[in-house]
């Protein structure tokens, strides 16, 4: 069983994996662990953006590696960068699985095939062609209908990591490699939006959304 950590804001005790761990650099600067791999003491903070912001105003930092500590005042955005960028590495491994598959038509054949984990749309798309893979999403019904929806990055982005141009809309075939991406994506949305969206939309029977 893996132990819980305490945040250091909330003082609530939660797994690993809904934390960010940090340690301190050479120069006393707080450094984000995002694989929890680095050597030496570690505190830990609640994956959530807010939290963070809070720790550095609450000067958390310090009273946790009971030291002076040099804290960026940007590391909520810094720490955003480092999960976005995280996620989308494993996108493109997910890529190199031959588990992804991109297009409008391309998309909608695999999801008429029962076969994929999720869709995945540039959040600067257009509305209209978004609402149209929602819909045959939907009328697909039963399990298929609830895969989740992630609509955290921008069509540049999508592309760079696909290695491919104008990447707007894309599926997630079922695999290992596309669950590791789906999980890095949870923690991404936790962190900018608190722990309500994927699981409210669960609880009122709709297909999860990372937005």
């Amino acid at each position: 069983m893996t132990s819980e950590r305490t945040c250091l804001v909330t003082r609530a005790r939660s797994g690993p994996e809904q934390m960010i761990r940090f340690v301190l650099g050479p120069d006393a600067q707080v450094v984000p662990d995002l694989r929890h791999k680095l050597p030496g003491r570690g505190v830990w903070v609640t994956a959530q953006a807010d939290k963070i912001a809070e720790a550095v105003k609450r000067k958390a930092f310090a009273r946790g590696f009971k030291a002076e500590v040099v804290v960026s005042a940007a590391l909520p955005a810094e720490i955003d960068d480092l999960l976005t960028r995280d996620c989308l590495q494993a996108l493109s491994l997910t890529n190199k699985a031959g588990q992804v598959v991109t297009g409008f038509a391309k998309v909608e054949a695999a999801i008429m095939k029962d076969g994929i984990a999720a869709l995945v749309e540039a959040r600067d798309a257009s509305a209209d062609g978004g609402r149209k893979l929602r819909q045959v999403l939907h009328r697909r019904g039963g399990a298929i209908g609830m895969k989740p929806q992630v609509n955290l990055f921008t069509s540049s982005q999508l592309s760079l990591a696909l290695g491919l141009a104008n990447v707007v809309h894309a599926a997630l075939i079922e695999g290992a490699a596309a669950d590791a991406f789906l999980s890095r994506c949870r923690k991404l949305d936790l962190y900018r939006s608190g722990p309500s969206i994927a699981g409210d939309a669960a609880d009122a029977g709709a297909a999860p959304e990372f937005a």
